[in-house]
């Protein structure tokens, strides 16, 4: 049992990794210097809906640093936001489902996950993205939305 431990725990990182994989980074500034590991930060990423062409969001959030943010270690904060724009014709692939995934990112090492889903507000033409922290026993109310109203695009 002492040897699996190490393997999940690599195994969950890896997925952590994976999964950031899809964003890009746009940039940190830092709040907090740390003498040891790197500072608090508040990064930006940028990512494209799978399903939604011509649509790209921007996620801010709090990275913790120090020693337990070195190692992957540190359970960081709730606090997000998020905009999305469209930025070219948009085309949807498949089939949007109310409430599907499109961006996930570990938040600790094991139980938090941050999230942003998708929905279509068919009345007024808008596609809604919502961007929330969950945790295994207890998630967060905080949370961001950014609208797109599916408009004609001229070139």
């Amino acid at each position: 049992m002492r040897r699996l431990f190490p393997s999940l725990a690599l195994g969950f990182a890896l997925l952590g990794a994976v999964a950031t994989a899809q964003a890009e980074e746009v940039g940190c500034v830092s709040t907090v210097w740390k003498m040891l590991g790197p500072d608090h930060k508040i990064c930006i990423d940028a990512f494209e809906d799978p399903e939604v062409k011509g649509v790209v969001c921007h996620v801010s959030r709090a990275r913790t640093g120090g020693m337990k943010g070195a190692f992957g270690l540190a359970e960081d904060t709730s606090d997000a936001a998020i905009a999305c724009r469209q930025v070219g014709p948009i085309e949807i692939v498949g089939d949007l489902k109310d409430g599907e995934q499109v961006f996930t990112e570990r938040r600790s090492i094991l139980f938090k996950t941050l999230q942003v889903v998708r929905f279509f507000d068919k009345p007024h033409n808008t596609l809604v993205y919502l961007i929330y922290s969950d945790k295994l026993i207890e998630g967060s109310p905080k949370n961001s939305i950014s609208t797109v109203p599916i408009m004609p695009w001229r070139e």
